[in-house]
């Protein structure tokens, strides 16, 4: 007996030697009982960590994390590869000299902290405090409790692919302000979130800036994408950017897209073409008021309007039946198969009569609407607003697709800001390109349309947009609105959408504005009352 458990003690000795770091539990399955015989294997455990074991091993990790044991911290989490070089890089790329973690009071298997990191790069040297938290699993071979690893562990803004660098910033720090000097930003303004940034890029160093210092969340493996900056370092010198946006009419145009789930409404101002706001629901990088592109619907009869009336295919008081449905290549009803037989033109675009149109749609060339959009309305140029833009689209077609073109469906393509100008185009009476900076700031050429629209043909338009405002399809969300009004509603149909999208633009006074719901329906109802809203504002 007193032999055998020599051997014991043997085994013990080698198993430790031979299975440094494996765990209690896998040593334990090595030992063997006094009699010679070997003990059964202790099972491995299972189920969450226990309160006590969350503590342990977020406090084990943040110390070593602290103190710069990389190592140590990495072997304490589930992933040991992406937790060391994600450690190794807040130090090295991001330049944190030295971090303080403190660990709040644990949720469950969740454990908040707070860091205060002293970044230093050059001569700058600043001090970043921001909170996080980790997560606390339990291995399921092993039976291991570990960090369960996340990059936003390091910080909580990190996506997948994202490590932290910090480095001098491609351009100054902008204060953006609007047109009367109040200052603007993403708290107040929501919609401005990824404007602001686009600004910044194009005209930090313009405007008199010089860059700073920042730590950013980047991603080696896709080049293309932006940085984003989580913190400055040192602000360099920023430059202040005058814009073209009103605050207040932002703010009316905010609010009234944020009673959409999706929505967007763009603002300018007819007589210079100046944009007053650009607002979306959706607050994505990808900006809906500036590039969307879909079709306008009915709003893109005012375009078909001053060819027809151009062309002399059509007038005020000109009678133009409304009948249910119109054959152009392919069949056409109007909504809900309205009909008045007895019609004039003026009467049909108030009431949005698709058929009346489609029926005129034999009596112009196929590349008519083209050239009316872009030869007047400036639809298609390169526009240079100051921020990428859609321009519009609207290809010359023949048959079907001319006729479903004059319309506002086929292949027709339009962002609410093309619409916006579409409506201050007939407010003013001439194009003037939109814009949220002033070409002076850098010399940039504005697009230019090669004729104004007719006095006559523009005087014309006013009306039909005044009829439509006061007792056509856009009285209902024009109610209320005196002064000199002109609108038009528009309900654009998508393949595979149960319902319409809803657009309206209008104008009043300098302002013209424009909105689309994507699923609306009817435009009056749905992006009538935004448009209303932003141009009580202005």
């Amino acid at each position: 007996m007193h032999k055998g458990a020599k051997v014991a003690v043997g085994v013990v000795a080698a198993a430790l030697a031979g299975a440094a770091g494996l765990g209690a539990y896998n040593v334990v399955s090595a030992v063997t009982d006094t009699s010679g015989s070997q003990a059964e294997a202790a099972p491995v455990k299972t189920g969450p960590p226990t309160d006590s074991e969350v503590d342990r091993t977020a406090r084990d990790f943040l110390a070593a994390w602290e103190s710069g044991d990389t190592q140590k911290a990495a072997a304490l989490t589930d992933n040991v590869e992406a937790a060391t070089t994600a450690l190794t890089g807040y130090r090295e790329s991001a330049h944190v000299e030295k971090v303080s973690l403190r660990p709040g009071t644990a949720t469950g298997a969740k454990v908040p902290f707070s860091v205060t990191a002293e970044v230093v790069h050059g001569k700058q040297r600043d001090t970043w405090t921001y909170e996080s938290s980790l997560g606390v699993v339990r291995g399921k071979s092993t039976g291991h409790v570990l960090v369960d690893w996340q990059p936003t562990v390091v910080h909580p803004q990190l996506g997948r692919g994202e490590s932290l660098a910090t480095e001098v910033s491609d351009a100054p720090q902008i204060t953006a302000v609007d047109r009367d000097g109040t200052a603007l930003d993403a708290k107040d303004h929501p919609s401005l979130a990824s404007v602001l940034p686009e600004l910044r890029k194009r005209y930090g160093l313009m405007a008199g800036g010089e860059p700073g210092v920042e730590v950013r969340a980047v991603d080696p493996a896709s080049p293309g994408k932006a940085p984003r900056t989580l913190h400055v370092v040192s602000k360099g010198r920023p430059a202040q950017l005058r814009t073209t946006l009103d605050a207040g009419v932002q703010r009316a145009a905010e609010a009234a897209v944020d009673r959409q789930a999706d929505a967007s409404v763009v603002a300018v101002k007819p007589s210079t073409g100046e944009i007053l706001a650009i607002a979306n629901s959706r607050k994505t990088e990808f900006n809906a008021a500036l590039m969307g592109q879909t079709p306008p619907g009915s709003t893109m009869k005012i375009v078909t309007s001053a060819m027809l009336l151009e062309q002399g295919r059509a007038s005020l008081n000109k009678p133009v039946p409304c009948p249910k449905y119109a054959t152009y290549g392919m069949r056409f009803h109007n909504v809900e198969e309205s009909e008045n037989t007895g019609a004039t033109f003026a009467q049909d675009f108030a009431a949005s009569c698709n058929t009346a149109f489609v029926s005129l749609a034999g009596e112009v060339p196929d590349g008519a609407l083209t050239a009316e959009a872009r030869d007047v309305f400036g639809i298609g140029q390169e526009w240079k607003t100051g921020l990428p833009t859609f321009d519009g689209s609207v290809p010359a077609d023949a048959d079907s697709g001319k006729a479903a073109a004059m319309i506002g469906q086929g292949r027709v393509q339009m962002s609410p800001l093309n619409m916006a100008s579409v409506a201050a185009t007939v407010r003013a009476g001439t194009f003037h390109q939109p814009y949220v900076v002033a070409p002076s700031l850098d010399n940039r050429k504005l697009a230019e349309a090669s004729r104004p629209l007719p006095a006559a043909v523009a005087q014309q338009l006013r009306s039909m947009m005044r009829l439509t405002a006061v007792s056509g399809t856009a009285s209902r969300a024009m109610s209320g609105l005196g002064g000199d009004i002109g609108a038009k509603t528009g309900s654009a149909e998508i393949d595979n959408q149960a319902k319409p999208n809803g657009w309206f633009t209008a104008y009043r006074g300098d302002v013209a504005a424009a909105a689309v719901v994507p699923q609306g329906g009817h435009g009056g109802d749905s992006a009538g009352p935004i448009v209303a809203a932003v141009l009580r504002a202005g």
